[in-house]
């Protein structure tokens, strides 16, 4: 056995031992709801499509004619040939819908973390960050060169106490934050965040993957916060949204400055013009359908209340568990009563904090929830 199979073998051991091995499983999805694995039909609440937008016949038709009119890819990076004319659209859209003068879309969210926060950061600068962040914001920030620092999450005594005693050494500053917390279902206290921020000259980046569509009547988190200062409004495509792709919303030079420097924007193929097409439909539905976006919520809400748990600030609610083998077991018993919910285990989540991580969907029935509550509730830790 050669050594880099040798080693690969013993780390696969290694994670096996922790109950820590992670298997691709083919799954396909009938809707936003309905599962097929293994020749058995689920109900999945493991999908980020909150609003059930990659099924919807208006997205996919605007999909399907954007193949038919343009191909099935980009071509060529968005700086050579690859800049079709529907990413202005798109951006337009965007901008407009979080209130600043530009916008600019990327391959994916980790792309655009990737690519945003060396744009702005780099050796002699400072990036503080949540510590429940993102990982791509985490690998952002370290991509930079900055000096990177975590932050107690959503502590924001604690940021000013590490802007504070970073803060004067450094050149430029930068705080990073999720909106919505994915695998926590929380909310940064961006009013209080941005506040801190300006009072040390630090620039404030907000990752909404997960507010976008759900919450603040779908323009995301800092609707929820009209009084933040948020510099960069970064989001995804592929979640409520329904497709796939990333996006920075900021001002016009800013955004100009990504567009010449982001080097993954600038050195990969642009995103397919079909998933900027289905984006654009996705987001007229989001519009015209308040109902729709106000559902995943209102979902998480009536299951946190079923388990007399602490109401839920958005479509994701986590059963925290502990122990690896306890979320998986717990996972298989769901299982096998019809109910998809992935285990979540390190590194994803803190040692000893394995967890169900349960995300609703405007799809989901009432009957499916209580049903779900019903299923957990023993689950619940005593």
């Amino acid at each position: 056995m050669d050594t880099l199979t040798r080693y690969a073998q013993a780390k696969i051991d290694g994670l096996r031992a922790q109950s820590l091995t992670r298997t691709l499983k083919p799954t396909h999805r009938i809707d936003s709801v309905w599962v097929e694995r293994d020749g058995r039909r689920m109900i999945s609440f493991s999908c980020n499509d909150y609003l059930g937008l990659s099924h919807h016949p208006a997205v996919k038709a605007a999909a399907v004619a954007a193949i038919g009119l343009c191909g099935a890819g980009a071509g060529a990076s968005r700086l050579v040939t690859g800049d079709h004319p529907l990413y202005g659209r798109l951006e337009a859209r965007l901008a407009d819908l979080k209130g600043t003068e530009a916008a600019c879309v990327f391959g994916s969210g980790y792309l655009a973390n990737t690519g945003i926060i060396p744009t702005f950061a780099g050796p002699g600068d400072l990036v503080v960050v949540d510590e429940l962040a993102h990982a791509c914001i985490w690998a952002g920030a370290r991509l930079s060169g900055a000096e990177v620092l975590a932050f107690r999450h959503n502590d924001v005594a604690d940021l000013a106490a590490k802007l504070a005693q970073a803060r004067g050494v450094a050149g430029r500053a930068l705080v990073a934050t999720d909106g919505v917390f994915s695998m926590d279902g929380d909310i940064a206290p961006l009013d209080a965040i941005s506040q801190v921020a300006r009072e040390h000259d630090a620039w404030l980046l907000v990752d909404d993957a997960h507010g976008l569509g759900v919450l603040g009547g779908g323009a995301g988190t800092a609707r929820l916060f009209p009084g933040a200062r948020i510099d960069l409004h970064m989001g995804t495509l592929s979640k409520a949204i329904g497709g796939y792709g990333g996006y920075v919303c900021a001002t016009a030079p800013a955004i100009e400055l990504i567009k010449m420097r982001a080097r993954t924007l600038v050195y990969t193929t642009a995103l397919p013009p079909a998933s900027v097409a289905a984006a654009l439909a996705a987001l007229d539905v989001i519009a015209d359908e308040p109902e729709r976006v106000a559902a995943p919520l209102g979902k998480a809400r009536r299951f946190s209340a079923a388990l007399e748990l602490p109401a839920a600030q958005s479509a994701i609610v986590p059963i925290v568990l502990g122990a690896a083998e306890t979320a998986l077991a717990a996972a298989a018993a769901l299982e096998a009563d019809g109910l998809l919910v992935v285990p979540i285990r390190p590194p994803t989540v803190a040692a000893g904090t394995a967890r169900l991580r349960i995300a609703f969907t405007a799809g989901h029935t009432d009957e499916a929830v209580d049903r779900l509550a019903e299923a957990v509730r023993p689950w619940l830790p005593r």
